[in-house]
């Protein structure tokens, strides 16, 4: 975990702290641990606080105790104490080979949801310079999260 001063929000971000962030995704790339789907994916959670948390897909011969790379970021900086995120940036491909905008799965998109509810704004990258941002609501539109069960 890294720790920064400000607080952050995606509307405050410059284009050249995404650009970071989604470098640092990439860079992350190669701590994926995907032997079975060879399918590598990173990703760099940003709280508003300013501390960021990393994560990576880990696979399981099992499958089921598999956990993706978002959802790894997201109880990473739970489990410091984090509630309150800006933006997470994510990355991913084939043998740790990026050609493409990555986004979310469905399990993902419930996780960040919960955590991050329908304003987060989720970076996904190609590159430093290429990458689409999308709403947590654009990605799960009518999301079911925790103003649903109170």
């Amino acid at each position: 975990m890294e720790k920064k001063q400000a607080v952050v929000t995606s509307d405050t971000l410059t284009k050249e702290q995404i650009r970071e962030l989604a470098a640092k995704s990439l860079a992350g790339i190669k701590n994926s641990y995907a032997p079975y789907s060879h399918f590598h994916v990173s990703a760099v959670l940003l709280s508003e606080n300013g501390n960021i948390y990393t994560g990576n897909n880990i696979e399981n011969a099992a499958y089921t105790p598999s956990v993706c790379a978002e959802r790894c970021a997201f109880f990473k900086a739970v489990s410091e104490g984090e509630r309150d995120f800006a933006v997470i940036a994510l990355c991913g491909g084939l043998k740790g080979v990026v050609k493409d905008y990555c986004a979310p799965c469905g399990v993902c998109r419930q996780a960040l949801f919960e955590f991050g509810g329908p304003e987060l704004n989720v970076i996904m990258a190609k590159t430093p310079d290429d990458f689409i941002e999308r709403s947590m609501d654009e990605l799960l539109p009518f999301g079911f999260g925790p103003s649903n069960v109170a």
